[in-house]
């Protein structure tokens, strides 16, 4: 099967959590399954520890792999599921024990250890799969999709779990999801891919608060990063972004003299960044609420002005209803400028006209 990873490069830190995040097809399960050695790369090394290890089959390769399908033994115990590793390995029964007994406390699956896999809950079945693993005690665990088959309320108990695993192990972890909440929760780095290529990896918290490229933004955060196309002009020294009915100065950390006039670009702002109150170094325009959708802790207010449209987070308190007109207000600090599909920092990221 050809892989639609392309020119990636990838270092994974020592004891980290590192997500692959990106949406189905972009080659995020293709990269694990290559570290795994389940698929073979047309060029490249595959190094752990510091080790190639591309001519090793998967088995000699010390890593741990945990699937979207729990792929237990059904006609073994938990116990014996978690024990078959380590007996085909010729493992001490000793230590087999020492080892389920730890993973076992670990994962608070100790009163279920003689049950078959049919009498235990979906939680309870990847609890036991994640079992599996680390008795082993692996220099790698690969996680692919794990949490994808339970139900919503279960998937956010397991991943409070599996973060809280992974820093009392220490472990180093490659953990694949399309979901970027479970990414931005459970991951030390994020690594986000498109297309078989790396957009952008950095934390969590950069990764959401300084997106690489509208990709990223687009793709980090619920609601998504409003994201207006437009062109840059220069008035009176100053850059001004035109974008449709919407006419915004630049701050000057976003000012761009080296580029062309009317060259393209794409403006973009969070939605909780977004006021509907007056705030100081801020840059405003008058809209129209279209929708206002109420989910419970606060309101998202769809709002348009003149053909375009944009998405407010707002407070439950806010008294905002459909059809009436509204200031926005937009920080200075808070907007994010992207030319040639790169993010803007600075004058020197600009390329001359």
């Amino acid at each position: 099967m050809p892989s639609l990873c392309c020119d990636i490069s990838l270092r994974v830190p020592n004891g980290s959590f590192t997500i692959l995040l990106g949406p189905s097809g972009c080659g995020k399960s293709t990269l694990l399954r290559i570290i795994a050695g389940l698929d073979n790369q047309t060029s490249g090394q595959v190094l752990i520890d510091g080790k190639e290890v591309d001519h090793l089959p998967p088995a000699e390769r010390d890593i741990a792999m945990v699937f979207q399908q729990y792929a237990l033994y059904p006609h073994l115990s938990v116990r014996e599921n978690l024990a078959f590793a380590l007996t085909i390995r010729r493992t001490p029964r000793r230590v087999i024990d020492e080892r389920i007994a730890e993973a076992a406390q670990l994962l608070d699956i100790e009163p279920l250890l003689d049950r078959k896999p049919k009498d235990l809950s979906g939680g309870q079945r990847q609890r036991v799969a994640m079992g599996r693993a680390i008795v082993r005690k692996p220099k790698l665990f690969l996680f692919d999709e794990p949490l994808s088959n339970l139900d919503a309320q279960l998937r956010t108990s397991m991943r409070i779990e599996l973060k809280k695993l992974q820093q009392r192990l220490q472990a180093t972890m490659i953990y694949v999801t399309h979901d970027q909440v479970e990414a931005m929760t459970l991951g030390d780095r994020i690594v986000v891919i498109e297309g078989g290529r790396i957009r952008q990896a950095d934390d969590p918290h950069r990764t959401y608060t300084a997106p690489a490229d509208p990709f990223v933004a687009s793709f980090i955060g619920t609601p998504p990063m409003n994201l207006w196309e437009g062109t840059l002009t220069t008035k009176d020294g100053a850059t001004v972004f035109r974008s449709q009915d919407l006419t915004l100065p630049l701050p000057a950390r976003l000012s761009a003299p080296h580029a062309a006039e009317n060259s393209a670009a794409t403006l973009g702002i969070r939605p909780e960044d977004i006021t509907i109150r007056e705030s100081p170094d801020a840059l405003q325009a008058t809209g129209t609420v279209e929708l206002v959708e109420d989910l419970g802790a606060d309101l998202l207010l769809h709002c348009r002005i003149g053909e375009l449209r944009l998405v407010v987070r707002a407070a439950r308190r806010t008294d905002k209803i459909q059809g009436q007109t509204v200031t926005l207000f937009f920080p200075l600090d808070k907007l994010h400028l992207f030319i040639d599909h790169h993010r803007f920092d600075s004058p020197a990221a600009i390329p001359k006209a």
